[in-house]
């Protein structure tokens, strides 16, 4: 029991949270404090009154999501996480920002107990907090039935930086768009940003920019009034047909006598003396750091451990829609597990002579179509370019409004906010998004994908009009360096099918995988390839294979390729080998594949010794450590042109041609 009246209480336990952020960033040397400071009325009124979660078990399904997109703040999670019960302690708070502690200075999704995304560049946690909103919908209307099994809300914090970065503007218009009923966020209308007061840059009305994305707007004119903040929370939960957004007034760095309300409160310690000073303002008891007034966190930990009987109510709740949807419930397990679906890989087509030369786009196409019936969990679409990347479950609905259960998405002309939907929804669970537009347009969408990769979740991109063989659109369209780029990001695979076999089994080793994958297809028709003649595409998963071997297995020259310029080394092969030649020809799908292969494969593949020419038609980096010493790597170091694209291949040497006297040359014949 306590002797302090509920008003005491109440500001003991959101002073703790001040203490801990001044406390912790202040031993780091490092760190924002203010926000946190800010913050800390409404993190009290959220997770003591209306947030649905469970510290001992921060997984369980029917939680409710949080997401604090401004992630510098992350004082203020970390220390509402120790507070209520998390598996973070004090002295993890004490090692704020060191190596190996669970409070890094940004949140890192699956490093710290609680924390449902990566965030820290700013407008991402926003982007993800809608793709959770979405997977919310769509589980939601496929398994709810009498019981309502999934039913909960996304909550998310955004600060001015957020709201700056145009992906917000691509996420919110999507989100109004969709009437995400169930996304509540709150705006830190703080007026402060590292440079100094936002009448600098950002005099928005915020209110009517989001009202005219169709969400419920709401406004708090100081965080510090409690009841203010319950009733809008409560507002926002009342309202299903649009997502919500609660304006919060705020004052940076609420309690410091120098530094409250400017910049010198945002990005870095308060001071030793300037904090004895906040907490004798604050009037906290005690100057000792870390200071927690006992009653306060008692609540705090009594607040955290209702969780478990919310949790015990759902878990019999869930008992019950078991019991009376048998079948629904073994769906709704084996998507929760990650498990595919038995017999999809059967569902896989094998191309043949009579398909012709086809474009690598469209027998994707075909591929994905042929296993959405057992795969109901992979769900996409693209920004704006469904017919060109041929991406549509035919004959499936599509996501919107009222029809929450689609899978068909049309994601708008927002690749940004594309790339951070998705991941949202890879985060939720039980769904494998997918992703499409023209892979000079993955530019739009390298932070989140490389946030994908930090995730390590299973995100599909599909990328299509993959080099200047997309031909007249020219060089805007053209993409030359992006292949190198999204090789170079750690746990990414690249997946570039030379033919329609290789497409397929490359969408069955994509689906296989548990982290992000590129597939990078074409515009135009390539050649078919005979796999009564050549190897089998099956070999896709390696990354690399001998597609056709010189003599005896003993090739003179290695000739290496990916995609569309497969045809263009089995050509140049078939010539060499007319000259006097041994060429063995190699297929790259996946250079990051082929790196995972043991040793004695990789040199099975390329012998060491041999000299190697690669071929691509884009910026030739990522093969220099595939080439070897003596190596050549054949490509472009310069933009594209408009022309048709058989035009350029021949204006640019990527020819067969080209490579015969390259290889002469590397082997000195």
């Amino acid at each position: 029991m306590t002797d302090k009246t509920p008003v005491e209480l109440e500001n003991a336990c959101i002073d703790a949270i001040r203490v801990l952020a001044m406390d912790g960033v202040q031993k780091a040397d490092s760190g924002h404090p203010g926000t946190p400071m800010a913050l800390a009325p409404l993190a009290y009124v959220l997770w003591t009154r209306h947030l649905k979660y469970n510290p001992a078990d921060p997984h369980w399904p029917n939680r409710d999501r949080f997401i604090l997109s401004c992630g510098h703040a992350s004082m203020l999670l970390y220390s509402t996480f120790y507070l209520t019960g998390y598996d973070v302690s004090l002295d993890d708070i004490k090692s704020f920002r060191q190596l190996h502690s669970k409070t890094p200075g940004h949140p890192e999704y699956g490093h710290t107990p609680g924390i449902e995304t990566t965030t820290g560049p700013l407008g991402q946690g926003f982007s993800n907090a809608v793709g959770m909103s979405v997977a919310e919908a769509h589980t939601a209307k496929i398994f709810n039935r009498t019981q309502r099994i999934i039913d909960h809300y996304t909550y998310f914090i955004v600060s001015d930086g957020d709201l700056m970065e145009g992906i917000s503007n691509e996420a919110a218009s999507f989100a109004g768009h969709q009437k995400l009923g169930r996304l509540i966020g709150f705006y830190d209308d703080n007026h402060i940003t590292i440079e100094g007061s936002t009448d600098l840059t950002f005099t928005d009305n915020t209110r009517l920019r989001f009202e005219g994305y169709g969400w419920h707007v709401q406004f708090v004119s100081d965080v510090k009034d409690l009841t203010a903040l319950d009733d809008a929370i409560a507002n926002a939960k009342a309202e299903t047909e649009r997502p919500s957004l609660i304006i919060v007034r705020t004052q940076i760095g609420y309690g410091s006598p120098n530094k409250q309300g400017t910049s010198a409160a945002h990005g870095s310690p308060l001071g030793v003396e300037e904090i004895k000073l906040t907490k004798e303002n604050l009037g906290i008891p005690s100057r000792e750091p870390f200071y927690v007034d006992p009653d306060a966190l008692a609540f705090w930990r009594r607040a955290g451990a209702a969780g478990a009987e919310e949790q015990a109510s759902w878990t019999k709740l869930y008992g019950e829609w078991k019991t009376a949807n048998a079948d629904l419930a073994r769906e709704y397990e084996r998507r929760a597990s990650g498990k595919l679906q038995d017999g999809w890989e059967s569902l896989i087509p094998t191309f043949d002579a009579s398909n012709g030369n086809v474009a690598t786009r469209a027998a994707s196409g075909t591929v994905i179509n042929a296993i959405a019936q057992k795969i109901p969990e992979l769900i996409g679409g693209s920004a704006d370019l469904s017919p060109s990347t041929d991406t549509i479950v035919k004959g499936a609905d599509s996501f919107e409004p009222g029809h929450h259960d689609g899978r068909n998405f049309h994601f708008g002309i927002r690749e940004h906010g594309m790339g951070g939907i998705m991941n949202g929804m890879a985060l939720y669970g039980g769904i494998i998004p997918y992703g499409a537009t023209f892979l000079i347009f993955s530019d739009y969408m390298r932070p989140p994908m490389r946030l994908a990769c930090m995730m390590k979740q299973h995100v599909i991109y599909v990328f299509t009009h993959d080099s200047i063989g997309l031909g007249e659109d020219g060089p805007t369209h053209q993409p030359i360096e992006q292949l190198s780029n999204l090789r170079a990001i750690p746990f990414m695979t690249v997946l570039r099918p030379a033919d329609a076999n290789e497409t397929a089994e490359a969408w069955r080793t994509a689906l296989k995988m548990r982290t992000p994958v590129c597939m990078i297809l074409t515009r135009q028709k390539v050649a078919f390839i005979d796999r009564t003649k050549y190897a089998p595409a099956s070999k896709v998963e390696r990354g690399a294979y001998v597609l056709a071997d010189a003599k005896g297995g003993k090739p003179d020259v290695v000739l290496m390729a990916s995609g569309s310029e497969v045809e263009i080394i089995l050509k140049a092969q078939d010539t060499l080998i007319q000259q006097g030649i041994n060429a063995r020809a190699v297929s790259v799908p996946s250079m990051e594949l082929f790196a995972k292969q043991d040793q004695a494969y990789r040199d099975s593949v390329l012998p060491p010794g041999i000299k190697r020419v690669s071929i691509e038609a884009s910026q030739p980096m990522s093969w220099y450590k595939w080439i070897g010493e003596g190596g050549v790597a054949i490509g472009l170091e310069h933009f594209g042109a408009s022309a048709p694209y058989k035009e350029l291949y021949q204006e640019f040497h990527l020819t067969a041609e080209n490579v015969v006297q390259t290889a002469r040359s590397v082997i000195g014949k």
